[in-house]
């Protein structure tokens, strides 16, 4: 689900850049995230996700390997996080996604039974299962690619804004807006649906491009410290309380956080009207100090061309020429990142 904050991101904070914008920097990348969306997008008219000769569903590595590359060819030097356990607290909301997967499987079966393949294709998108194999999988084709990847403790969101804050990475990548409130200084938002896309239920397409969040603009523009952000989230509904508190909506929140200001005396404001599992001063505390993988490593690497074909070709039955060219592409690229100079973002937001 995420946090959804939208709504009150001013429009000095956020600015839509082209991919080439990011060329010199390290982006944090929410890899399950990313994964997800690869899932959901990559698909056959019917709504079918891509498969081998045995079944598999390969859509995820098809968009891990050619996205990862496109966005490499341009000079972004991506590192993927991983998820670990998911904490206590968050199985409220896995359970409400197996619900909402459940009943889109339901609903994808009646659509492709009345021969509606849009509306299956929607309903199939909703179903998208990221499995064990399939994680361990793209962290193979990921080392040989030579593209580095973290494994997190716990939230891989909360892992990629440390990897920003501690200047290992210029920004966190994701959809989501959660790691702005785990305090990544910038957010990345697209790198996976970059480029024309079709809108839902329209013959339309729009062109989507990189949009990136800063946090400090925007904490100071709309006069707030990122402990009220948190008490925001908390109070519009995060994966760790799904529903929120009824009534507040993002800028209902930002005006009650405002007028309170102490995020404690906030919290204690509405602890009453949220259901009893749920601790808010827990979730609090742990967007403040999440559990995190201290002892990474980042090394980007020259890709493994044989492996990678081995991956793909042999063993999932991805078109041989069609790996080659785009892993001798990212040969290519690997070699010269090197040698261009670093864009200077900053001046967005100066």
């Amino acid at each position: 689900m995420g946090v959804d904050i939208k709504d009150i991101i001013p429009d000095q904070a956020r600015q839509e850049v082209d991919l080439k914008a990011l060329k010199g920097y390290a982006v944090a990348l929410d890899g399950y995230n990313m994964l997800y969306q690869f899932l959901s997008a990559i698909r056959q008219p019917d709504g079918t996700p891509l498969k081998d000769s045995q079944g598999r569903v390969t859509s995820h590595l098809s968009g891990l390997f050619y996205r990862t590359i496109n966005l490499v060819e341009e000079g972004l030097r991506p590192v993927y996080v991983f998820d670990g356990k998911p904490p206590e607290m968050k199985r409220k909301e896995i359970e409400e996604r197996i619900s909402r997967k459940k009943e889109a499987a339901e609903k994808y079966a009646k659509a492709k039974e009345r021969g509606s393949l849009e509306e299956a294709k929607k309903y199939a998108q909703a179903t998208s299962e990221l499995t064990g194999d399939m994680v361990t999988e793209a962290k193979r084709l990921l080392d040989y690619m030579g593209i580095p990847w973290v494994q997190a403790p716990a939230d891989g969101e909360a892992q990629a804004a440390f990897l920003a804050q501690r200047g290992d990475a210029w920004a966190a990548g994701s959809q989501d807006y959660d790691s702005l409130l785990f305090g990544a200084p910038r957010l990345v938002r697209n790198l996976a649906i970059t480029g024309k896309r079709k809108l839902p239920n329209k013959d339309e397409y729009v062109e989507v491009r990189p949009e990136i969040i800063d946090l400090n603009v925007m904490l100071k523009s709309l006069g707030i410290t990122r402990e009220q952000l948190i008490v925001i989230g908390i109070l519009v509904g995060t994966d760790f309380d799904p529903d929120g508190v009824k009534g507040y909506g993002p800028k209902t929140a930002l005006n009650f956080v405002k007028s309170v200001k102490d995020p404690q005396k906030a919290l204690d404001s509405v602890k009453s009207l949220l259901p009893q599992d749920v601790d808010p001063y827990k979730i609090y505390e742990y967007f403040l100090k999440p559990p995190v993988n201290m002892s990474y490593r980042i090394d980007f690497r020259e890709p493994d061309l044989s492996k990678i074909e081995e991956l793909l070709v042999k063993e999932h039955d991805f078109s041989e020429d069609r790996v080659t060219k785009a892993a001798e592409r990212l040969v290519k690229a690997f070699r010269e990142s090197s040698k261009g100079k670093q864009s200077r973002l900053d001046m967005w937001f100066s």
